[in-house]
């Protein structure tokens, strides 16, 4: 990355960093996507049970390897055939030590956005797990809600549909059918059993100091 470039983003970083911890969120910062394993490693403890949301950016950052090392009671949602196996490992989830996974979107001011299908995702980042860690790309940070809204409905909702198999507009066009709405309303959206845009959440100053921690990643990742 260009170094001049890299410093302006190292700076909106850093900035929303501050209105993160402002909010009763951890930040660290991972200058590249290879530095986030130790990381995350460091917030969790041997024998910890561990498991995660559905995210393109944890592969990216070889957390799967991390969690299949031996060191922790890992709940692993891939290894389950059928949909009862799925639903008792989301369940499970809840009484997990340490949550992953990553966000839709970062506002400026420190707030998370998120967006679900299943919705099994936000549940456990709102409540259950003691630890949550979100690993996010400089590329989710938005100036407030309002960005964070187009950017689901842009840049992260369409890839996720193809990459799900899901038979939505987006999956189609590259971007959700409500964006082409004057009176467009947050949760306007297609219909259909495809929709993944189903339940939202946003995670502004937490109760509970320190349970949410955030890697920002000053790399590009995820949708």
């Amino acid at each position: 990355m260009d170094a001049n470039k890299k410093t302006v983003i190292e700076a909106r970083i850093m900035a929303v960093g501050e209105k993160l911890k402002k909010n009763n969120m951890e930040f660290y910062y991972a200058p590249t996507a290879a530095e986030v394993c130790p990381i995350v490693d460091s917030l969790m403890k041997e024998g910890d049970t561990v498991t995660h949301g559905g995210s393109v950016s944890m592969g990216e950052c070889g957390i799967m390897e991390l969690l299949k090392s031996g060191k922790y009671d890992y709940l692993d949602r891939s290894k389950a055939t059928t949909p009862e196996e799925s639903k008792e490992i989301y369940r499970k989830s809840f009484f997990a030590d340490v949550y992953i996974s990553s966000t839709n979107a970062i506002t400026e001011d420190g707030v998370l956005y998120n967006v679900d299908g299943n919705s099994n995702r936000i549940a456990a980042i709102a409540y259950g797990p003691d630890s949550v860690i979100i690993i996010a790309g400089y590329n989710k940070i938005v100036k407030d809600l309002d960005e964070a809204e187009i950017r689901v409905k842009r840049e992260a909702a369409p890839p996720n549909c193809v990459r799900l198999s899901c038979d939505t507009p987006c999956s189609k066009t590259g971007k959700c059918v409500s964006l082409s709405k004057a009176d467009r309303q947050i949760s306007d959206g297609c219909g259909g059993d495809g929709r993944i845009c189903c339940n939202y959440l946003i995670s502004a100053q937490q109760r509970h100091k320190g349970r949410i921690k955030v890697i920002i990643v000053g790399e590009e990742l995820g949708y």
